[in-house]
């Protein structure tokens, strides 16, 4: 069975896509901690970080790390914050989250932000984004 992030590469999902290439994606979070909330993702489907053959984890860290660069030029923040948890879907994910505060982490905080808000921060994240 497909998981909520293969649903969303396949397009069966909507999502707020800030890069893509032929191995990844990055997405905003629709539950974000912090405005610029993102997920980068391997489109294989693969539960745990750890599984992921240290080629296609190293070029996940690549990937994070130039939407991380986008994410700051873009969203104020002292710092892009990342975490890899993996508990709430079981295919590979990282959070990349603007942080000005520790709290900015606690994944049990969200901010709100409507439809055209994730579009336009999507749109302005995706024009920075240098693959």
């Amino acid at each position: 069975m497909s998981t909520l992030f293969t649903k969303i590469i396949k397009g069966e999902i909507p999502s707020y896509k800030v890069a893509e290439n032929s191995q990844f994606l990055a997405f905003l979070d629709i539950r974000p901690n912090a405005k610029g909330h993102t997920l980068c993702i391997p489109k294989k489907e693969v539960d745990k970080v750890w599984d992921l053959d240290a080629e296609v984890y190293q070029e996940l860290m690549r990937f994070s790390r130039c939407v991380a660069i986008a994410l700051e030029e873009i969203v104020p923040c002292k710092r892009v914050g990342m975490a890899v948890v993996g508990l709430e879907v079981p295919h590979v994910h990282v959070h990349l989250i603007p942080l000005n505060k520790m709290s900015d982490m606690d994944f049990s905080n969200n901010v709100e932000m409507s439809e055209e808000e994730f579009k336009e921060l999507a749109a302005k994240i995706a024009s920075r984004v240098d693959l």
